[in-house]
């Protein structure tokens, strides 16, 4: 029983990035023009219409497409590494879940429409991201704090034997 809520979670956390990365992309596509940005909280946060037909940061602009293919192949290992992890665990699901939806979502851009929309603008941050890079950076962090709760419990558990 405990398995298949799990299983089920994990697949809402990837539903779940994936919606919310194309409805907000489509919301800032329909309502801002590329180039213009509009002020949410005067000196901390703008949303700001950028277009990115490369990768993180704005480089290898052009080949937008080619990522296509390492986001399902990180996708793949994701769902491997997942399989693999004994005890699944909910950081488990949760990380792996904010990746591969992370990834399908801005995957989703790069077919559709060779770039991938790109439109929060923190004044403390220089660049401009999309709640895909967000939760894949998130899910990068969570999966990195379970590696090392569970390292640091699976030694506890050692040093009592």
């Amino acid at each position: 029983m405990f398995r298949k809520e799990v299983l089920n979670l994990y697949y809402f956390f990837i539903t779940f990035v994936i919606l919310i990365d194309q409805l907000s992309k489509y919301w800032i596509r329909t309502h801002i023009k590329v180039g213009s940005s509009i002020e949410i909280w005067k000196g901390v946060l703008n949303l700001s219409h950028i277009e990115n037909s490369g990768a993180a940061f704005s480089s290898f602009q052009g080949y937008g497409r080619f990522f296509v293919p390492v986001a399902f192949i990180v996708g793949i290992m994701m769902l491997k590494y997942r399989r693999e992890v004994k005890n699944r665990r909910l950081l488990v699901d949760l990380g792996t879940g904010l990746l591969i939806g992370g990834g399908i979502g801005n995957a989703i851009d790069r077919i559709l429409y060779n770039q991938v929309t790109d439109f929060i603008s923190f004044h403390s941050n220089h660049g401009i991201l999309n709640f895909a890079d967000y939760f894949i950076n998130y899910g990068l962090i969570i999966l990195l704090i379970d590696l090392i709760f569970n390292h640091l419990l699976n030694r506890r558990a050692h040093k009592k034997t």
